[in-house]
Order: C-alpha cells, then sequence, then structure tokens
C-alpha cells in the first residue's frame, strides 16, 4: 500500500457536486489528486467546487456535464476527463437516484430510473474507462449500499440496484484484473436523503445501527482514498455502516 499520496493521478467523481461525491472529490484533490467533478444538472455547485479546489493550488480540478443514463455519451465524457486532465486513474462511481418505490405502486419507467443510473452508468463508465485505467494500472471505485445485504422497506428498486453493483464490483474486478483493481464502499446511515425517509423511518435506522448514529461524509470519502490507494485490495465491498448489518 502506498502512503495516501494521490499528486500526479487524475481521479473522475460521478456526482461530484453533492454531498458524498462533494466529500470525496475534496478527500481525492487534498491527496494530491486532480479532480474531475462530474455533474447532471447542478453545474453552478460543480463549477464553484471546481474553483474552490484549484484556489487550493494542490491539483487540477474541472466541473464535466453528462446525462449518465445517456450511454453513448459515456465515452465522450470519459475522453474528455483524459484529455483535459492528462489521462484517468480512479473512476468513483457515486452518482445513484433514490427515492421509495413500494412493491405495489412501482412503475417500470421507476425501475428503468433507477437502473440506469445506480447499476448500468457504473458498468457502462468502467467499460469506457478501461482502456485509461489499463494504461495507468489504476482503479474504480464503486459506490454500494448496506442494503445491498438488507433490503430497505419500501425501496425495492433501489435495493436490487444496490445489490447489482456489488455483484458488478467483483464482476468487474474478475474481468479487468490484473491491470484494473476494482471495489466497492456500501455506506449505512451517512447522510440521510434529500427525500424518502420520515422521521419514524429515521429513527428506526438509527436503533438498528450499533453505533446509533450517521456518518456523515467524512468516513465514506475516507474510505474510498483507502482503497484507491491499497494496491493488494480488489473485488472488496468495503461496509462503512456503523454495525447496521448486525442487526
Amino acid at each position: 500500500m502506498s502512503d495516501g499520496d494521490l499528486t500526479g493521478r487524475v481521479a473522475l467523481v460521478t456526482g461530484g457536486a453533492h454531498r458524498l461525491g462533494a466529500a470525496t472529490a475534496r478527500q481525492l484533490h487534498a491527496a494530491g489528486a486532480d479532480v474531475a467533478i462530474h455533474y447532471h444538472r447542478s453545474q453552478v455547485e460543480a463549477e464553484a467546487l471546481a474553483e474552490e479546489l484549484e484556489a487550493k493550488e494542490q491539483g487540477q480540478a474541472r466541473a464535466f456535464g453528462c446525462a449518465l443514463e445517456e450511454t453513448a455519451d459515456l465515452g465522450p465524457l470519459v475522453d474528455s476527463v483524459a484529455a483535459a486532465l492528462g489521462g484517468l486513474d480512479i473512476l468513483v462511481n457515486n452518482a445513484a437516484r433514490f427515492y421509495p418505490t413500494p412493491v405495489a405502486e412501482v412503475t417500470e419507467a421507476q425501475w428503468d430510473d433507477l437502473m440506469a443510473t445506480n447499476l448500468k452508468a457504473p458498468f457502462f463508465l468502467a467499460q469506457a474507462g478501461f482502456d485509461h485505467l489499463r494504461q495507468s494500472s489504476g482503479c474504480i471505485i464503486n459506490l454500494a449500499d448496506v442494503y445491498a445485504e438488507r433490503p430497505l422497506t419500501h425501496h425495492p428498486v433501489y435495493s436490487v440496484s444496490k445489490a447489482g453493483v456489488a455483484m458488478l464490483t467483483r464482476t468487474l474486478a474478475k474481468e479487468m484484473g490484473p491491470d484494473v483493481r476494482v471495489n466497492a464502499v456500501a455506506p449505512g446511515a451517512a447522510l440521510w436523503p434529500e427525500r424518502g425517509l420520515s422521521e419514524q423511518d429515521k429513527e428506526l435506522v438509527l436503533r438498528h445501527t450499533a453505533l446509533g448514529h450517521p456518518s456523515g461524509t467524512a468516513p465514506i470519502a475516507e474510505a474510498v482514498h483507502f482503497l484507491a490507494t491499497a494496491d493488494y485490495i480488489t473485488g472488496q465491498v468495503l461496509g462503512i455502516e456503523g454495525g447496521r448489518l448486525l442487526y
């Protein structure tokens, strides 16, 4: 394993303008990486974050827009990042959608929407980035979820999509080795979703979390950083879930 220094490495963080994505972009940039901050609709926030990081004079930071469900646009996104920043070493598949889909009410459009962003896009981004990552002996870090192991009530489609991310991680690690490492981080209660969980649901989650409180963003970003530098770890899903799976 390295000492955590990412100087000279290029990282693409999807959904990097907000929340866990922004925390991860800051963490990797602080370690010396040049960071590509992907956004879909949050152009203003992504560009503001890029300006914030550039001002630190530790490495480059750029914002790149793309609708991840448009598979044909993923290759150009990766190529644009590599051209602007000089390659690609770390792909962080962070972007995701989350909302309830009770079984009796779920629609095919909701299924397609959640699967497109949460599972399909990480696969085809990995495919698009493979040649760049292979050249640099790089890595992919996916954001899975504790609900890949323990499904969340009223969120069956989201839970299935994240279970797919866990298997995607293992499959890509096998297919892309030995040139590219692929791992995942599986948060538990990190940040509450902007919509989709009631106060009663939040209380229930914490009651069934051994540490009894949300993690916040820092432990998740630190785990991504660790996996980016862990040269002999691949195919693993690292749970940062405070004991959520003990219940």
